[in-house]
């Protein structure tokens, strides 16, 4: 199990920015469907060591980032490269999907 990074209002940005390419999870503690794919992000962030960032983001903790995508239903899963949101998922999916993602970016 890899340790996703968790992100906030205050590091969002420089680690979009930073990193070729990012995946983000957007979640709430209280939300089921959330609850259920956090393994998958988990195992995910361990796939990807060293080769892509895997996030979450808490929108209870940080509103203004959920905000500024418009995230309006969680989860949500966005995808950067490059410093640029080119995909993103909403609602729970099984882990090839996401990882196929990732790695269509990585190609």
């Amino acid at each position: 199990m890899g340790k996703y990074v968790e992100l906030n209002n205050a590091n969002f940005a420089g680690t979009i920015k930073d990193n070729n390419v990012v995946m983000v999870d957007f979640w709430a503690p209280w939300c089921g469907p959330c609850r259920m794919i956090a393994p998958v992000i988990e195992e995910l962030a361990g796939d990807y060591e060293g080769k892509a960032v895997v996030a979450k983001v808490n929108t209870d903790e940080a509103p203004e980032v959920a905000g500024q995508f418009g995230i309006r239903s969680i989860p949500t899963v966005l995808f950067f490269k490059n410093g640029e949101l080119v995909d993103q998922m909403i609602g729970a999916a099984p882990k090839a999907s996401f990882a196929a993602k990732i790695d269509a970016l990585l190609g």
